[in-house]
């Protein structure tokens, strides 16, 4: 953020924005990370990789790459396979796994049933993002995380799908009400985020009803430090209920519809949540099958090298957000 005397006419008068690469862009970088550094296996797919990482830049892909060699020389191969860049691209997304982490049964049966439910409510959502992965092994700061990728880069989102995205965060809470009615702490930061949400449709984007397309609540910018100083109260208290309103209108609209959705996948939210107790994760294949009433092969032995096969997200029919929970 430049002072405005900087950009005066005669400075500055031509500016070039540098946004993030798209799914080419990636591509392009990923070979230059690879070209000649990384041998690669047959069954890696670049392209595959450039489509399940939006929103990554230059360096992002580069520590992705380096992260997927280092795992692959841990367990001494001689080659970095398609399921190293997706177990570096967990760890990129989603912090590291915290394996020394104990969880009673108790709390690993009610992370699998809150994870479960975001599971089944975003693959009800018409238009919402595939759902990529489930897990409930502890990553960062989560006991478990739903992880959605888009299916192409996004640049711009509808009220539609944001509403989708708020009944996706309140599936976990309305699973744990569902089955063992009682509430936790685990939905803090899905409560958090479907409010926020919804305040900006209200505040930001003009998606109320009752309100229109009006913007209320600008901040004032610090010039140098580019970021939110103060407030300024630019509605009356009058408006500032009816924004109350409407934004518990939406949150509570979508938590009805996650809770209609649940009531009616009941048999497949058991399902996912029990393969999960079993598994630990779930990739985009077994959920689908789970959701379409199939049921799980036998778990492999944990010992067997993984095949390719087996890779999670790798199947190029599926596009990559990451909705962690």
């Amino acid at each position: 953020m430049l002072d405005p005397a900087l950009l005066r006419p005669g400075r500055f008068d031509r500016r070039v924005v540098v946004d993030r690469p798209d799914v080419k862009g990636r591509f392009e970088i990923l070979k230059v990370h690879t070209h000649d550094k990384i041998p690669l296996a047959p069954d890696v797919d670049l392209e595959v990789i450039a489509r399940g990482t939006p929103g990554f830049a230059g360096a992002d892909l580069a520590n992705l790459c380096n992260e997927a060699a280092l795992l692959a020389a841990r367990t001494s191969k001689k080659w970095v396979e398609m399921i190293d860049f997706e177990n570096a691209k967990d760890k990129v997304y989603m912090g590291g796994e915290r394996r020394s982490m104990v969880m009673s049964d108790e709390d690993k049966r009610d992370t699998a049933y809150h994870e479960a439910g975001h599971a089944v409510v975003a693959a009800c959502i018409p238009g919402a993002d595939p759902v990529h992965k489930v897990t409930i092994i502890p990553r960062g700061r989560a006991l478990g995380v739903t992880w959605q990728l888009p299916e192409r880069d996004k640049y711009s989102s509808t009220s539609e799908f944001m509403e989708g995205q708020i009944a996706i965060m309140m599936g976990g809470r309305v699973a744990e009400e569902t089955f063992f009615n009682r509430l936790s702490t685990g939905a803090a930061n899905d409560i958090e985020r479907a409010t926020t949400t919804a305040r900006n449709m209200v505040c930001n984007y003009g998606m109320s009803e009752k309100l229109g397309p009006l913007s209320f609540g600008q901040g004032d910018h610090e010039i140098f430090l580019g970021r939110d100083i103060s407030q300024r109260r630019d509605f009356s208290e009058d408006t500032a209920r009816v924004i109350d309103a409407e934004v518990h209108d939406i949150v509570m609209r979508n938590y009805q519809r996650a809770k209609n959705i649940i009531e009616e996948k009941r048999d497949r939210l058991i399902a996912i949540a029990e393969s999960l107790l079993v598994r630990e994760t779930l990739d985009s294949k077994d959920v689908t099958l789970l959701m379409e009433g199939g049921t799980l092969p036998p778990k492999s032995n944990p010992t067997m090298p993984p095949q390719s096969s087996d890779i999670g997200g790798a199947d190029p029919g599926y596009k990559p957000a990451l909705n962690p929970a």
